[in-house]
């Protein structure tokens, strides 16, 4: 058997798993498409000077008909599980970028092409996989800290100074129509993986739009908290966007029965406290976690961007171990959907929503055709606007777009 066939839609956030494909002595990356020209060239002069001969499309049409194994998601983030399914349901494996699903509808459409076909599906939720994240979902297994009772996940990224770089001054794209509480797997997902439980309520809040981000044609809140339930009955708070604050907070915390862990702040530590002899007796410990596997160091997102790839290779290939360390569908969807209920939350009482269990196929059937979303082509008749109801909905103008546009070809900061 040869290497894995493996194409990747979507060139720019795709350079990461091109990369990690390069010298993978199981799988190669035979096809890349992207609709903007520039960055198909670019990554397909990557592949050509590491030797791969790659087919570039700049229509997904094409692009689907050309024979892969496996297709990696790296285009716009509201419309994954929209390429996911046709793609599983071709006999293709599929890993996903950031995030899972546009709403409902498409969880249960995904999980369901997950089952119906038998093919692999991993989520790219790298954050997962920091050498400290990676160390205290291990440490959670072994019963460090005890049962969970409480956790916060922080994702703050203030991305104004780079809008015209991920946006090009496009009006509709998806970051320019996401509501405050979408984005968030970052903070929720590596809580989620380190502890295995499951999401069962969810309210949520967000904050107020400000005029520095309005001036790049964003439309939504600033940034967005879920409160999450856990199964076991612990609370995750759940924050992320674009505070001031640099470089960014990518923050975790964990609290047990039996102590605690925290990543830190400025410096890459891992902190964990463990009670010994009695309560409130027990020691701190302070570490930068060593990676689990070697070729991490150095790679994208602080290493995190090898192991997405790693196992999704691995998983095609019958690993089990690789299986039971990713991210699967089940997994994915419970990490996704609760940014879109924390926003039902928000523009409807504020009041706690139930997330449900998609992994029961008595509970699909009452979202099976659920589209409320933000993102007018995926929502149909449940659209419902990126900012909530309390807030004054801004007005932008043509002309703010035409200037991210200009900056973004000038290569000027936003």
């Amino acid at each position: 058997m040869g290497k894995l066939k493996i194409g990747v839609f979507g060139a720019h956030r795709g350079m990461t798993m091109i990369h990690q494909l390069l010298n993978n002595p199981d799988a190669e990356v035979t096809a890349i498409c992207d609709k903007y020209r520039p960055s198909l060239d670019a990554a397909g002069k990557t592949a050509e000077d590491a030797g791969l001969k790659v087919a570039l499309f700049e229509r997904f049409d094409d692009f689907f008909a050309c024979d892969m194994d496996a297709v990696v998601l790296a285009n716009y983030a509201h419309e994954h599980a929209k390429f996911a399914v046709p793609i599983l349901k071709s006999g293709r494996h599929v890993m996903s970028e950031v995030l899972t699903c546009a709403n409902l509808a498409e969880a249960v459409a995904l999980i369901e092409a997950v089952e119906e076909t038998g093919k692999i599906y991993q989520y790219a939720e790298n954050y997962c996989f920091f050498n400290t994240t990676a160390e205290m979902r291990r440490l959670y297994k072994a019963g460090d800290i005890g049962e969970l009772m409480y956790a916060e996940g922080e994702y703050i990224h203030d991305c104004a100074s780079i809008w015209p770089q991920i946006t090009y001054g496009e009006r509709d794209h998806w970051r320019n129509r996401d509501c405050a509480t979408f984005y968030c797997t970052h903070s929720l997902g590596p809580i989620l993986h380190a502890t295995g439980l499951r999401p069962i309520r969810v309210a949520g809040l967000e904050g107020q739009e400000k005029e520095f981000m309005i001036k790049l044609g964003a439309r939504a809140g600033s940034f967005g908290i879920e409160m999450v339930t856990l199964e076991n009955g612990a609370i995750v708070k759940s924050i992320h966007g674009g505070l001031k604050r640099e470089p960014g907070s990518i923050n975790y915390e964990m609290y047990g029965t039996r102590g605690s862990m925290e990543t830190d702040r400025w410096d890459g530590n891992l902190h964990v406290w463990r009670e010994t002899t009695g309560n409130c007796v027990g020691e701190h410990e302070k570490y930068a976690p060593s990676f689990s596997l070697d070729g991490a160091a150095g790679t994208g997102h602080g290493g995190s961007d090898f192991f997405t790839t790693h196992y999704f290779v691995r998983s095609i290939l019958g690993d089990e171990d690789a299986k039971k360390e990713a991210v699967d569908v089940y997994e994915a969807v419970d990490m996704c959907i609760p940014g879109n209920l924390a926003y039902r939350s928000i523009i409807g009482d504020g009041h706690a929503l139930e997330v449900p269990n998609l992994r029961l196929k008595e509970e699909r059937d009452k979202y099976r055709n659920d589209t409320f979303c933000c993102f007018e082509e995926a929502a149909g008749e449940m659209y419902v606007s990126s900012t909530a109801a309390q807030w004054e909905q801004p007005v932008i103008g043509d002309e703010v777009y035409e200037e991210v546009r200009r900056k973004w070809l000038a290569g000027e900061p936003g």
